[in-house]
């Protein structure tokens, strides 16, 4: 296992591992590696249901997925999607979007911006194709505008962007029963900030790291600096968790960012340690965590492996997305070559 010297110190409000905090105004605050887990296993902290909406509308993208359903509509929308995702081959997918990076350096000048030229644009663009989705071009843009509004708190002009945006990726999709569709739009929602937030953090971290640490361990990159930073849940049952008593109807938010540096858990929870033995809860856990993992990770690395042979860094500070729970860098350059 190498050691890298450099410290990844947590970024700008990542909290401290430690019991689970009650603020009286938003709810508990869980932090430590295995009471995150414990929350994402036990059924009776549950995701927030999205409310039903209009059809086409954002609203009901939020109450047809799967990410936002109640537990007896899950299980049967959550097959959909990783039915879809079965199709998918995620060694293709890193090697098309390997291909589409350098198409996108031949062209490029002394600069390049990583996040709007790549970032937000190869793992989408690759993964409505695959998807079946009839203009995958089109759909780069309707889908970054839907994963603006995707969170509670949007406001009201980004929420009607959305909604007409839903509606573009609904006349691109193929045929099928609405929930089918909902939630292959889902997938594809579902991995623009993410995926755009793994690929600006593994080009922050590996393009600066000697060439004899591995480019491909990017789930150690995703520890240390992912792009979700957490996740909510409300207790229907009184939970017990952490040594604290949570009453039921509790708003409960689980810090992945803390629980990813715990030292119960990681040694050297600051280092980047490529190797080591994963255990880190980026994508969550249980029946809810996330079933296109192994397709992100592979279209990340296909970006960031070219970008490594391509381009080096440009030294500047890199600002993010002003968002409580993603981590997405606004703007990263770099110089290919």
């Amino acid at each position: 296992m190498t050691v890298v010297t450099n410290l990844l110190a947590p970024a700008a409000g990542t909290p401290p591992c430690g019991p689970p905090v009650l603020d009286p105004a938003t709810g508990w605050t869980v932090t430590r590696h295995a009471d995150v887990r414990a929350a994402l296993l036990d059924p009776a902290c549950q995701v927030p249901v999205a409310p039903p909406g209009p059809p086409g509308t954002l609203a009901w993208l939020r109450g047809t997925v799967s990410r936002f359903s109640a537990p007896e509509t899950h299980p049967g929308r959550r097959a959909a999607g990783t039915a879809m995702l079965a199709g998918l081959d995620p060694d293709e997918l890193r090697e098309v979007a390997a291909r589409r990076t350098g198409e996108t350096l031949d062209r490029a000048a002394d600069r390049l911006d990583v996040m709007a030229a790549l970032a937000r644009r190869v793992p989408l663009r690759v993964l409505a194709e695959r998807l079946g989705l009839a203009d995958p071009d089109a759909a780069v843009p309707a889908v970054t505008a839907v994963a603006a509004a995707y969170h509670p708190g949007a406001d009201p002009a980004t929420v009607r962007r959305a909604d007409r945006a839903v509606a573009a990726l609904l006349a691109l999709t193929p045929a099928d029963a609405p929930e089918v569709r909902a939630n292959r739009i889902g997938l594809l929602v579902q991995a623009a900030d993410a995926t755009a937030g793994l690929i600006g953090a593994a080009t922050r971290h590996v393009l600066a790291r000697p060439a004899d640490v591995p480019t491909g361990d990017l789930a150690e990159v995703l520890r240390l600096d992912p792009p979700v930073r957490g996740t909510r849940r409300v207790t229907i049952a009184p939970v017990r968790l952490g040594g604290r008593k949570l009453a039921s109807g509790s708003p409960v938010l689980l810090r992945f960012d803390a629980a990813n540096r715990d030292p119960a858990v990681f040694a050297d929870p600051d280092h980047l340690l490529p190797g080591r033995p994963h255990a880190a809860l980026t994508f969550g856990a249980g029946p809810r965590g996330c079933p296109g993992e192994r397709h992100a990770l592979a279209l990340a690395t296909g970006v960031v492996d070219v970008l490594r042979r391509r381009c080096r860094p440009v030294p500047a500070p890199v600002p993010h997305e002003p968002h409580v729970l993603l981590r997405v860098p606004i703007r990263l350059e770099v110089h290919p070559r």
